[in-house]
């Protein structure tokens, strides 16, 4: 990586640079002068590009220019193009990291009966069906303010399912909810029904399988004649139990963080992704796990990925992963590559293999280890591939839902949303950290300055620490936004 004080080359091999501020007509960058005004995070042509030759960015091709290219233009949606398209056939070529020597070090988290571990020691309220969202934000409200500082809060996650679905929605619905219940930073949890809806608490029962009986209560509102007043008897007997619980030293090899993406720019792919692929590095080095996901977002960087499968069988999983949510574009009459959105191209990315490019490197170079469906958990330590969308609230839902502790969420335009466990906005750029400090809860932007990857890594990583010790708490959690959304592609009754 080289750069000036207006702009920087990413990789030796590309044919562009990137502005780190906004470029005037005729100013010297990298010995070419200029001709077009070029936008902060945007693309500057460092060598002539013929018509259908390739943009090169992060050494790789990010897509073919329309028209011939004249050193010192601004390259972007205007001029540039995706090479992709279809269906592809891929073929393993591995290219694993050798594994580290396995690091020792600990983190204060919470020691469960089932022997997962928990960073908080939150009672959770999870609703089977969408009708009992305000019984739910009801009760939470008055058990928090009974039992304040008893533990690390009373929180519900409302949401609109849970009735009038069929097939895999209702399948995609129960499990998500099902692990939110097993979810090792609830303490105690409260499953709150109606009585008539599809998920019902007995058929609900059936999904979770064995559930602690202290741990986990149920009550069907429709069962009572004050569903408010007996909630909260529920709650106070799951705060009694939840108080049993106390910080102790947890290994970092039991800790599982969730990696995201949104409100991406030009400068995501070199400070904020390539950071928070550094953390899931060094977490992977303790003997940690790693979840990616967004799956529309490995497209055109999926051979990468797919280079690092552990094995064959990975690497078949990996395929099925990548064409099969293609597939569910094709079904819906859908372009496989209609991505990214506006705000990333007001930041600069103009094509999906260059937002690709810089989305998975949120997965830093470990080797992937296995890959999730939708709605399951991990169970495997290392990088692991998720199914799901990256729209933003759906992923981070799934990322929790998959048993992510912490989800580090990356962005260059901003978000201030959260699900229910600490969610760590990482800026790509010093406006918005300067300018959203009710949002943003890490700043990536010295990566642009004098900082190094593996010093700014290791700040990061004893910050995540302590937001893991409860040390720290993140934007999300002081804002009380939890929020969850999970995925549908089927009818509604």
């Amino acid at each position: 990586m080289t750069k000036t004080d207006i702009a920087i080359k990413i990789n030796m091999h590309d044919n562009v640079a990137v502005a780190l501020e906004p470029i005037g007509v005729g100013e010297k960058v990298f010995n070419i002068t200029t001709t077009q005004e070029i936008p902060k995070g945007h693309k500057i042509a460092l060598l002539p590009i013929k018509k259908g030759e390739n943009v090169i960015k992060y050494g790789y091709p990010i897509g073919h220019v329309k028209t011939d290219i004249a050193v010192g233009e601004h390259i972007h949606t205007h001029n540039i193009a995706t090479n992709l398209k279809g269906l592809l056939e891929y073929e393993y070529h591995p290219a694993l990291t050798s594994k580290a020597e396995k690091k020792e070090k600990t983190f204060l988290g919470y020691k469960r009966k089932d022997g997962q571990f928990g960073i908080r020691n939150e009672v959770w309220i999870i609703n089977t069906v969408g009708c009992v969202n305000k019984t739910a934000e009801k009760i939470a409200a008055k058990a928090n303010i009974l039992h304040e500082g008893k533990t690390d809060g009373i929180y519900t996650f409302v949401h609109p399912y849970g009735c009038s679905q069929l097939g895999d929605d209702h399948t995609h619905t129960q499990d998500v909810l099902k692990n939110l219940v097993m979810h090792p930073n609830a303490a105690a949890v409260l499953v709150l029904g109606l009585g008539c809806e599809n998920n019902n608490i007995p058929l609900f029962k059936d999904a979770l399988g064995n559930w602690d009986k202290e741990r986990v209560k149920f009550l069907n509102t429709q069962d009572v004649q004050d569903e408010i007043e007996e909630g909260l008897k529920i709650i106070e007997e799951l705060v009694g139990y939840a108080t049993s619980f106390v910080r102790e030293p947890v290994n970092v090899g039991n800790l599982v963080i969730g990696l995201k993406c949104g409100g991406s720019d030009g400068f995501s792919g070199i400070t904020a992704n390539p950071l928070v692929g550094r953390l899931s590095d060094i977490v992977i080095d303790h003997g940690g796990t790693s979840i990616l996901t967004e799956v529309p977002e490995m497209f055109g960087a999926e051979t990468i990925l797919m280079n690092r499968c552990v094995n064959p069988q990975i690497f078949d999983k990996t395929v099925r992963l990548i064409n099969d949510f293609k597939e569910y574009f094709i079904r819906h009459d859908q372009e496989i590559y209609e991505n990214p959105s506006p705000g990333n191209k007001d930041g600069g990315i103009s094509t999906l293999e260059e937002k690709s490019l810089g989305c998975t490197q949120k997965g830093g170079i470990g080797n992937i280890t296995d890959v999730l469906n939708y709605g399951e958990r991990v169970r495997s330590t290392g990088l692991n591939l998720l199914q799901g969308p990256g729209n933003d609230i759906v992923a981070v839902t799934n990322l929790t839902a998959a048993g992510a502790h912490i989800v580090l969420f990356t962005t260059g335009r901003g978000t201030p949303l959260g699900g229910p466990v600490p969610t760590v906005k990482v800026s790509s750029n010093r406006d918005l950290a300067h300018n959203k400090k009710n949002w943003i809860d890490f700043d990536a932007s010295p990566l642009l300055e004098d900082t190094t990857l593996d010093n700014l890594g290791q700040s990061f990583f004893d910050y995540i620490l302590d937001v893991a010790s409860g040390k720290i708490k993140t934007l999300n959690e002081i804002n009380d936004y939890r929020e969850i959304s999970i995925f549908k592609d089927g009818v509604t009754l």
